[in-house]
């Protein structure tokens, strides 16, 4: 796997915190220029002047993933900036656990609209910065695959991410831009020496999750030597969602 990303264009949705960050510190620190986008312009900004600081490649844009305007005017400053996109990690997400009867329709259109028509959006407009190849990598979640009480809006958005995104594999077939997904699974964002013994032992891995783990994965979908990878989802939740859960 290659691991320089000097010379190449990475494009990241919700990069000022939580995964988001991770992914925008890794590629910045393999040689990546970086531009992250996310509506928390206060983190944006203080994320990119702590990397450039360190001589790192990254750049922040305001940008309401929901809205197609904002996307538009993003893509057209990197066609200004940037002869072509290496890569596109798609990972602006909001999430609102409510009762369906409680749930309002605007709501319910707001989640879907920042989850799952920013993945449609970014990718429309972002691959036709894609000349050469390119690698498209949109983060579904674990509650594509099973739910929890009161997550109607999130988890038909991550289970709609996952499907857009095998039609969108299919569709760039012809010019060379490979589309993937990772699903993950409890990645703690927090405070990571506040968990339990018992939130790290109910995972086959014995620990909960880290953002870097998401990165790796990152990494390897969109190194272009892993070009057979191809409409896949990948889960990465510590085998979570593989074990067998009896009360004893």
């Amino acid at each position: 796997m290659s691991s320089s990303w000097k010379g190449k264009v990475v494009l990241v949705t919700g990069g000022a915190n939580g995964i988001g960050k991770a992914i925008v510190v890794g590629y910045a620190v393999l040689g990546a220029t970086v531009y992250f986008v996310d509506v928390d312009q206060k983190t944006g900004k203080h994320l990119e002047s702590d990397l450039k600081e360190k001589g790192l490649r990254a750049n922040f844009m305001y940008c309401d993933v929901s809205k197609e305007g904002d996307v538009i005017k993003v893509i057209n400053h990197l066609e200004k900036q940037e002869k072509a996109i290496q890569a596109i990690i798609n990972n602006a997400g909001v999430s609102k656990f409510k009762p369906i009867e409680d749930l309002q329709f605007s709501e319910w259109e707001s989640i879907l609209h920042t989850n799952l028509s920013s993945v449609f959006l970014f990718s429309k407009y972002g691959s036709r910065m894609m000349t050469r190849y390119g690698s498209i990598v949109n983060i579904a979640s674990t509650r594509a695959l099973m739910s929890e009480p009161n997550s109607e809006a999130y988890a038909a958005t991550k289970g709609g991410i996952v499907s857009l995104s095998h039609a969108l594999a299919a569709s760039f077939s012809g010019k060379n831009i490979r589309v993937n997904v990772i699903s993950p699974g409890w990645i703690e964002t927090g405070n990571y020496e506040n968990l339990r013994e018992i939130d790290h032992e109910q995972h086959l891995s014995k620990r909960v999750g880290r953002p870097e783990d998401i990165l790796k994965a990152c990494l390897y979908l969109t190194d272009p030597e892993n070009d057979f990878i191809n409409g896949e989802n990948i889960v990465v939740d510590g085998g979570m969602t593989k074990k067998m859960i009896y009360e004893s």
